[in-house]
């Protein structure tokens, strides 16, 4: 029979330390319902999308605007792609990656194309939402012809439904601008993220500050952020851009005006 006493210290421990190794080896190489994500692209809703516009409005005039509204997304691992140990400890030890339960970035599907096809849908419904939002917010603000207004949105396969704001804030701006002549951005590159609901309240969407850094990467000085997720915003803020804290449409445009004025604005 073999017994560790009647092995040396050094050596107990050495036959203790194989099956703890092994363990390890194990769990590094196994994969871990997690998801690894990073700054993605952002897009100019005022500008173009890969050659074509993002917002198309007819049934009304628009205006020439200057500055712009961009949008920001993150890149996530997808569904079925593994995130081993090490993926993890990277991630958590990188100011730009975040590690995040794998279920909270896609609660629905298993693969790859069943997200996608959910992220789309999630678009077009928010791209729905944001018109009926601005055109609300345009007819309340004394803005004339909303009804005949028409919009078209194309942002290729971005999915979700974190673009609903700057949707919103594009066709007021490209309609009414601040409401006094001028732009909505006052002239500035301005970033952010939100859901936007009918009656024009904003929602968190996650993942922001992995969006302040792709803002602040593609040349922003303001970023839009939802009030409840100040917090997480702050986080890994990049030096010079400014946060915002959103709650509703109304007081989304009543901030930026305030901005351009040089007047008191919300932080966070």
């Amino acid at each position: 029979m073999f017994s560790l006493s009647s092995l040396t210290r050094p050596k107990a421990l050495a036959v203790c330390a194989v099956p703890v190794v092994a363990l390890l080896a194990v769990t590094a190489l196994a994969p871990l319902p997690f998801a690894v994500a990073q700054p993605g692209s952002t897009a100019n809703v005022l500008g173009e999308s890969k050659g074509k516009p993002v917002i198309t409005i007819s049934g009304a005039p628009t205006r020439e605007t200057s500055g712009q509204l961009r949008m920001t997304t993150i890149v996530a691992t997808g569904p079925e792609m593994d995130v081993s140990l090490g993926d993890v400890v990277d991630g958590w030890f990188r100011t730009d990656r975040s590690v995040m339960p794998k279920d909270s970035v896609y609660p629905t599907g298993d693969n790859d194309e069943e997200v996608e096809k959910h992220n789309l849908g999630d678009m077009k419904k928010s791209q729905d939402t944001a018109t009926r939002a601005a055109l609300s917010y345009l007819k309340e603000n004394g803005v004339d012809g909303t009804d005949k207004v028409k919009v078209k949105v194309d942002l290729g396969k971005i999915g979700g439904p974190s673009a609903g704001l700057f949707l919103s804030l594009g066709i007021i701006d490209m309609i009414d601008g601040n409401g006094s002549g001028g732009d909505l951005t006052g002239g500035r590159k301005i970033a952010g993220t939100g859901t936007i609901a009918a009656d024009g309240k904003v929602g968190p969407v996650g993942g922001v500050s992995m969006k302040t850094q792709a803002a602040k990467r593609d040349g922003a000085s303001v970023f839009l952020v939802p009030e409840a997720e100040c917090a997480d915003a702050q986080a890994e803020l990049p030096g010079g851009l400014r946060l915002i804290p959103i709650k509703t449409l109304q007081g989304t445009v009543e901030s930026l005006r305030a901005l351009d004025k040089g007047g008191k604005v919300p932080s966070c």
